[in-house]
């Protein structure tokens, strides 16, 4: 598949394009500084841009079998709404459909999965922003109009804590509330190629 993928050079989109390569898939990595790339391949093309600016996402989507949006700013609350949707119009007017979306564990319904200090302490206040701008990049995914998937993984962690959980609604007892980087890059790099989500949101962690 020819695959494009938005945060490439995040702690997720880089395991989601060096996982992508393994797999044998042609990969098209979007990045605003395109030295931040460390895989090198023959199926790999780099694309640098603004990815708040539909026009730059344009040519990275052009010709994508799906497209996958792992982006990121840490604590600020900035780029996932702005970049997500200059994303989804540069996909429309590509007319490129499959799309899948990592945002957060606490978005929507997910939140009753999330213990006091997630709800209070992380997103609540050190977080705030950042948990913002997921819910209102959630939004822009879901009225898109594409066929997406918005991947909700528990906090990121080096290691894998536990087996991967997924599909789970907000009564799900036992989750360790963290998830290993490459498991979460496998879960949202599947789902290019599987239906079971498709316009739906899933939450992922041990």
């Amino acid at each position: 598949m020819n695959i494009t993928v938005f945060g490439a050079t995040g702690t997720i989109g880089r395991h989601v394009v060096e996982q992508a390569l393994a797999a044998g898939h042609h990969v098209t990595a979007f990045t605003r500084d395109a030295a931040r790339v460390t895989a090198a391949h023959d199926r790999l093309h780099v694309v640098e841009g603004d990815v708040t600016d539909p026009a730059a996402c344009l040519p990275a989507v052009k010709g994508a079998d799906a497209v996958i949006v792992t982006l990121g700013a840490g604590r600020k609350g900035e780029v996932r709404e702005a970049g997500t949707r200059a994303v989804v119009a540069a996909m429309k007017q590509a007319g490129v459909q499959r799309l899948v979306c990592q945002s957060t564990l606490g978005v929507g319904s997910s939140r009753a999965n999330l213990d006091l200090f997630w709800k209070y302490v992380m997103f609540g206040a050190l977080l705030r922003p950042a948990y913002a701008d997921h819910v209102r990049q959630e939004a822009v995914v879901e009225e898109s109009g594409l066929a997406w998937t918005t991947v909700r993984p528990s906090a990121f962690a080096d290691q894998s804590p536990g087996p991967v959980r997924h599909g789970f609604d907000g009564t799900e007892s036992g989750l360790r509330l963290k998830i290993a980087r490459a498991d979460v890059a496998a879960f949202v790099l599947a789902q290019v190629e599987d239906e079971t989500y498709v316009r739906r949101a899933v939450s992922v962690s041990a």
